[in-house]
């Protein structure tokens, strides 16, 4: 397993197929978040974008080798440990760029309330928007998982399903990341600083119970 989270990174750095995902990421950033704004609201902002990053990601692991190297590979280590080891980089990559953009935009925020009038904690601040943002991040690699290969093999239906459910995760009542973000908001709007740990413990479980699935359906359509 070792190799294989060795040998997936430099993959997806040698494809650049990561550069389309994280460019949108910095644009959407650049673009929604301003120095001097209310830092929760700038954070669950910044947390909600790194979802479909995610899902992008993990789509782009998954379809990074030709067939045919993905059959040695699977040959090699088994299908499902192969596959495990795409949908950990992916969510490694969009954890480490939910982290970096958690530290900026705390870094160029007012640690105040939406109104300004409450002065909020920076480093409370800070590990609230970091839960957020790995809460949307194990969402974000859940639907990827799930519609991508092996579930999804036809990019005309992958691709709208993806983009669906991302969406649908950040909008759908009682979401994990809705909870987290919406926490974030109300959070900066009384000037409280939240703890969304129970978001992050439900998106871990979902994540895992998709990384399951798709693996398991790995190694049986191999």
């Amino acid at each position: 397993m070792t190799a294989l989270l060795r040998y997936q990174p430099a993959l997806l750095l040698r494809s650049q197929r990561w550069l389309p995902p994280v460019i949108l990421y910095a644009v959407f950033l650049a673009v929604g978040v301003q120095a001097g704004q209310p830092v929760l609201d700038s954070l669950g902002y910044g947390a909600a974008a790194v979802l479909p990053v995610a899902a992008w990601l993990v789509r782009v692991c998954a379809t990074n080798e030709p067939p045919a190297a993905r059959g040695c590979v699977g040959a090699a280590v088994g299908p499902a440990r192969a596959h495990l080891a795409c949908l950990l980089v992916a969510f490694g990559a969009a954890a480490l760029l939910g982290v970096v953009a958690t530290v900026v935009v705390t870094v160029i925020s007012d640690p105040a309330s939406t109104d300004h009038q409450t002065r909020v904690p920076v480093v409370p601040a800070g590990g609230a928007g970091l839960l957020a943002a790995l809460v949307c991040a194990l969402l974000g690699t859940t639907v990827g998982a799930l519609t991508t290969w092996p579930l999804l093999r036809s990019p005309g239906r992958a691709v709208p399903a993806m983009l669906l459910a991302a969406l649908l995760a950040l909008v759908v009542a009682g979401s994990p990341a809705r909870t987290a973000i919406t926490a974030l908001v109300d959070g900066s709007q009384s000037g409280t600083v939240p703890a969304p740990v129970l978001p992050l413990a439900a998106s871990a479980m979902v994540a895992i119970a998709a990384t399951a699935v798709a693996c398991a359906l790995t190694a049986r359509r191999s």
